[in-house]
C-alpha cells in the first residue's frame, strides 16, 4: 500500500518471530502501543526483530511454509529485541535489546513484566469512590485457578487451605467444578478469594495472576515475586511473602474471612504502591525505551558474531546456560517448596 504523504510517523521495518501460538502479529500489545507513533511495517527483510522464546511446532503449510523452525530470530542479522514474560533471562549474544520481567541493570534491558499485556495498568488505579466502596457481596469463598501442576507450594497450599474450606478449582488441576471453566474472569468475580501462586518465585516475577484477581474484584492470596511489594500496594492483598510459613497465611485468610471488617479494610487500600501505575509499565516509558532503540545507531549483534556463528563458537555460551537451566529446573521440581 502506498504511503500516506499526510502521515509523519517516521517508517520502521519490524518482524515478530518465535512467538507463542496465540500470538497476533498485527495486532498485540507492541502494535497497540508503537502504531500510533510509528508506521509499522511487517516484512521478511525487517531492520528490527521483536522475538520471544517459543515456536511453532506445526507442521509445514502454504500460512506457514518454514513449518516448526526453531528459533526463527536467528536468521536474522538485523536488530534484535528479545521479549519474555517467562521465569527466563535474554541471552546477549543473540540479543541487542530485551525487555523482561527481570531486575536487569544492562544498559539494554527494560523491566516489562508480563502482566502489563493483559490490561491497560491504568484500569488498576483506584478512584476516591472505589477506595471507599464496600467489598463486593460474593457468594463463594475461595477459587483456584490452574493448569500447571509442577509448583509445590501452589499444591500444598490449595491442600491446607481446603481444610478449612472447600476451595474450588477451576482449572485443570485438581478440579472440582465439573471441568474447567470457560470464563475465568467471571468465575474469579464469584469469590471473595483467589489462589493467585505464580509457578515460582523469583524477583520481579508478576505475571497476569495477580491482576486478574484484583480486575475481578476478588482478593488476591499471592506467592510468586518477593519484591512484589514495590509495583502493587501488599495492604490491599494477602501476600505469602508477609507470612512466615504457608500455615501462618492460611491462618490470615480464615481471619479475613470471618471477619468483614478485616476485608473491608484491604479494600480501602490501592492496588497499586501509592496508587500509581508503576513506572515500569507505564506506556510513555515502555514507548520511550522504544523510541531509543529506533534512534540508536548499532551493529547488531548477529552482523557482529559472523564468524563465531559459523564456526559454531557462539553457541557454547547459550549450550552452556541451558544445561544449567534444565538442571536447575529439575532441582527445582524435586525441592521447590517452602517450610511447613
Amino acid at each position: 500500500m502506498p504511503r500516506d504523504p499526510a502521515d509523519s510517523r517516521p517508517e520502521i521495518r519490524i518482524a515478530f518471530v518465535d512467538f507463542w501460538g496465540t500470538f497476533d502479529p498485527r495486532d498485540n500489545y507492541f502494535t497497540r502501543l508503537l502504531e500510533p507513533h510509528f508506521r509499522l511495517v511487517q516484512t521478511d527483510e525487517p531492520d528490527y526483530i521483536i522475538y520471544s522464546c517459543t515456536y511453532n511446532r506445526e507442521s509445514p503449510g502454504p500460512g506457514n511454509p518454514e513449518g516448526g523452525v526453531r528459533k526463527k530470530h536467528l536468521l536474522h542479522n538485523c536488530v534484535r529485541i528479545f521479549y519474555t514474560g517467562e521465569n527466563m533471562r535474554p541471552e546477549w549474544s543473540a540479543c541487542d535489546w530485551a525487555f523482561t520481567f527481570d531486575y536487569d541493570p544492562h544498559p539494554r534491558h527494560y523491566r516489562l513484566p508480563l502482566w502489563a499485556m493483559y490490561t491497560d495498568p491504568a484500569y488498576l488505579v483506584k478512584s476516591p469512590q472505589q477506595l471507599a466502596a464496600a467489598p463486593p457481596e460474593q457468594p463463594e469463598f475461595c477459587s483456584f485457578v490452574v493448569s500447571n501442576r509442577l509448583c509445590k507450594t501452589r499444591n500444598r497450599f490449595f491442600e491446607k487451605l481446603s481444610k478449612y474450606k472447600h476451595v474450588n478449582a477451576g482449572g485443570k488441576l485438581f478440579n472440582n467444578v465439573g471441568g474447567p471453566v470457560k470464563d475465568k474472569h467471571a468465575f474469579l468475580a464469584c469469590h471473595r478469594f483467589t489462589i493467585a501462586f505464580e509457578n515460582n518465585s523469583q524477583p520481579g516475577y508478576t505475571t497476569e495472576k495477580l491482576i486478574e484477581a484484583m480486575l475481578s474484584g476478588t482478593t488476591p492470596i499471592y506467592w510468586g515475586d518477593p519484591l512484589v511489594g514495590r509495583d502493587f500496594d501488599t495492604r490491599s492483598f494477602l501476600s505469602a511473602h508477609d507470612s512466615p510459613t504457608l500455615d501462618d497465611l492460611v491462618d490470615r485468610v480464615v481471619a479475613v474471612d470471618r471477619d468483614p471488617e478485616l476485608r473491608r479494610q484491604l479494600f480501602r487500600h490501592p492496588w497499586y504502591r501509592d496508587n500509581r501505575v508503576p513506572a515500569c509499565v507505564d506506556p510513555a516509558k515502555v514507548l520511550a525505551q522504544f523510541a531509543r532503540i529506533f534512534n540508536t545507531p548499532i551493529l547488531p549483534v548477529a552482523r557482529r558474531r559472523d564468524f563465531l556463528r559459523l564456526s559454531g563458537i557462539d553457541r557454547l555460551p547459550a549450550v552452556g546456560r541451558s544445561i544449567r537451566r534444565r538442571l536447575m529446573g529439575n532441582y527445582r521440581k524435586a525441592t521447590a517448596d517452602v517450610p511447613p
